[in-house]
């Protein structure tokens, strides 16, 4: 798995590469650039969505975005940047989806979470996944909904800054800020979320009476966990801190926290294959007139 936001890394050379065969109708090498980037962007836009499917339509209109503008790549930046300022403005500028247009804040997300009512677990018979699981499920959507009681722009900077461990340079390069903005936009989200988690969540301040595990079955009932259908918490082989890793975050400034840390365990999530979703398009006579690409042979 690469790392596309390391300070040092040898993707930027294999990307250049696969950028200049595509651009002269090389389908597989297309083929080979988005499933390099697609996990990324997949994992981006479910953080500031929320909702998988909304994700995977989001991520197929970015991809089919970045398709189609290639052959006006220059190489006047790096590839990343390029790439990312797409991904980055599409999910800004998105119609809203079914999730923010539901959570509108905190005070009302907080007000939420005090109405929900604390009941006990199921019995464990009774669940088609381990309750444990049921519970991380329940824990990983409350975290991602406090994401997106952030404004768009401070979400993504968190997302890219705090989660991703995206360092200032690097950032603010992809969201066309200044180095001190994108600090800024990161303290200030990060700011807003332990606020909201000294006083609501018991994961961080022991004296809060809200509890995963005493929402868990009331999330159940109203058909937001799903144990037939996890989101979330599914069969994953990474998670996010395990794949973000960038030892030199430190020396922009940044300090690990608690509270970052636990959104650094939620699975990096796999994507759906957008390379087969898209075959049908990436090989249709209008969409080859649209790239100016010839069929590769």
């Amino acid at each position: 798995m690469i790392n596309p936001f390391t300070e040092k890394n040898d993707t930027d050379s294999t990307d250049i590469s696969l950028v200049e065969s595509a651009q002269n109708g090389d389908r597989e090498a297309l083929e080979r650039l988005i499933l390099r980037h697609q996990a990324w962007i997949y994992n981006i836009a479910l953080r500031m969505v929320l909702n998988p499917h909304d994700t995977e339509d989001a991520t197929q209109e970015i991809l089919i975005k970045i398709i189609t503008k290639l052959s006006t790549f220059k190489g006047k930046s790096s590839f990343r940047t390029w790439l990312y300022r797409i991904v980055v403005n599409h999910v800004i500028n998105m119609k809203k989806g079914h999730c923010e247009n539901k959570i509108i804040g905190f005070k009302n997300y907080g007000e939420d979470l005090d109405k929900t009512p604390d009941i006990d677990l199921p019995d464990r018979n009774s669940m088609p996944v381990d309750i444990q699981v049921l519970i991380e499920e329940a824990k990983i959507g409350c975290m991602m909904g406090m994401l997106l009681c952030l404004d768009r722009e401070q979400r993504i900077a968190y997302i890219l800054g705090e989660i991703f461990n995206v360092n200032d340079s690097i950032g603010s390069m992809i969201l066309e800020i200044s180095k001190e903005n994108f600090r800024q936009r990161v303290s200030r989200a990060r700011r807003d979320l332990q606020n909201f988690m000294n006083e609501k969540c018991g994961l961080i301040n022991q004296n809060n009476p809200c509890r995963c595990a005493k929402k868990t079955t009331a999330w159940v009932r109203a058909g937001l966990v799903e144990p037939d259908n996890l989101k979330f918490n599914k069969n994953y082989v990474k998670r996010v801190k395990d794949v973000s890793e960038n030892k030199s975050k430190q020396l922009e400034g940044f300090l690990d926290n608690e509270y970052s840390n636990l959104f650094r365990e939620h699975p990096f999530q796999d994507p759906p294959d957008f390379v087969k979703t898209l075959e049908r398009i990436l090989h249709s006579e209008q969409f080859q007139q649209i790239l100016n690409l010839t069929p590769h042979h």
